[in-house]
């Protein structure tokens, strides 16, 4: 059975792209990665050509948007202190 991937989302270059399925796949959910072929030999980060895309498999798109959409709080004390690294 063929896989049928969806794009969940799509951003301004591929490093963005990747930020964003490393936070998906961290859930436990397939992710595929792409830049147009052009514009990653190219560098491009704007424009059509540098867009990136983020795809899972379309059974996962509803957990994927939903992930997306979820607020993440951010709890000062989780950070370290400075003197943490000496």
């Amino acid at each position: 059975m063929e896989i049928k991937w969806e794009v969940v989302a799509e951003t301004f270059g591929i490093t963005p792209a990747a930020i964003i399925a490393g936070r998906l796949k961290a859930e436990g959910l397939p992710v595929r990665v792409w830049q147009e072929g052009a514009g990653q030999a190219l560098g491009l980060t704007v424009g059509a050509l540098g867009t990136g895309y983020v795809a899972v498999p379309e059974e996962y798109v509803e957990q994927a948007l939903g992930l997306l959409d979820e607020e993440v709080e951010i709890d000062p004390e989780d950070w370290q202190e400075e003197s943490d690294y000496d």
